[in-house]
């Protein structure tokens, strides 16, 4: 359903009559609205997008990872660690994400991050 132009200037003529509390109410009830149709609208596009994967005889995630089931793709493998803290060696990082907290303390007390980076075998 598409709005037209007059539809369009109708509104803005009424938000200018409004004063700033309502116009703050108003701004709220169009935001809802704006979620409602957003989770309707994703809701429909699964909807369609499982249809898609049975009529191809794939399971959607497959669609999405764009790798058969049983594949070998690089979502979900873990990742070696690549820095050890130096006193205790169950502290590892892989060096993606955040940096965690002893990371930081070392870097804090001048040391560089790169002194703990695990050798590659």
């Amino acid at each position: 359903m598409m709005m037209t132009d007059q539809a369009l200037d109708q509104i803005q003529e009424a938000v200018e009559q409004l004063d700033f509390p309502e116009l703050q109410k108003a701004a709220r009830i169009i935001e809802k609205e704006q979620k409602r149709r957003e989770k309707e609208a994703r809701k429909q596009a699964q909807q369609e997008m499982k249809m898609v994967a049975q009529k191809y005889g794939l399971d959607l995630e497959e669609i999405v990872s764009g790798v058969a089931k049983g594949g070998s793709g690089a979502k979900g493998g873990k990742v070696p660690p690549k820095f050890r803290h130096p006193e205790d060696p169950s502290k590892t990082w892989t060096g993606r994400g955040r940096k965690p907290v002893w990371i930081k303390e070392w870097e804090a007390q001048g040391g560089d991050v790169e002194e703990l980076r695990i050798p590659e075998t």
